[in-house]
């Protein structure tokens, strides 16, 4: 409980399985991308300037590669393993850029439980419109632990 109000947890450990899977589609849309750059202060052209990025071989601004990477990130601690989750380590490969507005289709699968270490690894790919692969990665996740409410043992000891 935090200040009065539980708080869903994700999956522990023993929920998991190999081979789960999840799907998701995002677009990432002005509104984002200019919160992520005020927010880092990161005045890269190529992530905003139509008229920089037309006169680079890409053509029209891309997303930047760390929002991509977040929105991986966010998916494992909203949906799998979910909330009280933790990224240990990450490789993450980008195959193609990834333009404003474009639809992107990420796939999650869970390739292995590790009890010993408490920990699964996830593979996630994402494709875009033209199901040409933008991104591979691998996450290292510690899944929540099982907490016990604190007035569970109250009097346990009577």
């Amino acid at each position: 409980m935090i200040l009065g109000k539980k708080r869903k947890l994700g999956r522990t450990i023993g929920e998991l399985s190999k081979g789960e899977k999840l799907s998701l589609t995002e677009r990432i849309e002005d509104r984002e991308l200019l919160l992520y750059l005020g927010l880092t202060n990161d005045a890269n052209p190529l992530y905003i300037q139509h008229d920089y990025a037309s006169q680079t071989p890409l053509k029209k601004p891309v997303v930047p590669a760390i929002m991509l990477t977040g929105t991986m990130m966010s998916a494992i601690s909203k949906y799998i393993p979910g909330p009280g989750s933790h990224i240990l380590h990450h490789t993450v490969t980008f195959h193609k850029q990834v333009y404003h507005y474009e639809l992107i289709e990420y796939l999650f699968e869970i390739k292995d439980v590790d009890h010993t270490n408490h920990t699964i690894t996830v593979f996630a790919k994402a494709v875009n419109e033209e199901k040409d692969l933008v991104i591979d990665a691998e996450f290292i996740v510690c899944p929540p632990y099982s907490i016990h409410d604190i007035d569970e043992q109250t009097l346990e000891n009577f």
